[in-house]
C-alpha cells in the first residue's frame, strides 16, 4: 500500500455532520468540521481527522460518544472546559478512550484536534449546544 499524504493548507474543512449528526450545525453555522486525513475502513483500517469544534459565543458545545474502536485525540488548540466555561485541558494534552469508553466533551472556545480511530468513530449519544453555566 502507498503512503498517504494530505496537505492541510489545501484540504478543505467539511461539516461534522455525517459523522457528528445535525447537531453539528447551530442555527445554521456548522459548529463541527472535519477534515478528513485517512479513510482506511473499507481495508479493515481506521479513521483520522482534524476536527474544528466552533462554540457560539456565551455557549458550550457538549458531546456524549461511545467508542465504537479506540479514540486517540491530541488537542492541537483550545481545549476541553468546565460547565463555568473555564480551562480543564489546554491545547497539547492527550487522551485516549479507550473501545466501549462512554465519555463527554465540553467546548467553550475554537478547538482543533487530531482524532484517530483504530476502526470505527465514535457513537455519537448527543451533540448539544448549551449555555455556559448551565
Amino acid at each position: 500500500m502507498a503512503s498517504t499524504h494530505v496537505d492541510l493548507a489545501r484540504a478543505e474543512w467539511v461539516s461534522g455532520v455525517e459523522f457528528y449528526g445535525p447537531s453539528a450545525v447551530y442555527e445554521g453555522r456548522d459548529i463541527v468540521q472535519l477534515k478528513i486525513l485517512s479513510d482506511r475502513r473499507a481495508e479493515g483500517g481506521g479513521i483520522a481527522w482534524l476536527g474544528k469544534f466552533s462554540p457560539p459565543p456565551g455557549k458550550l458545545i457538549k458531546i456524549v460518544a461511545t467508542a465504537l474502536s479506540d479514540e486517540h485525540v491530541f488537542n492541537l488548540a483550545g481545549g476541553r472546559a468546565t460547565k463555568s466555561g473555564a480551562p480543564a485541558r489546554d491545547a497539547g494534552g492527550y487522551t485516549l478512550n479507550p473501545e466501549g469508553q462512554p465519555h463527554s466533551a465540553l467546548i467553550a472556545e475554537e478547538t482543533v484536534s487530531l482524532v484517530i480511530y483504530r476502526g470505527e468513530p465514535d457513537e455519537i449519544v448527543s451533540l448539544d449546544v448549551v449555555d455556559v453555566g448551565a
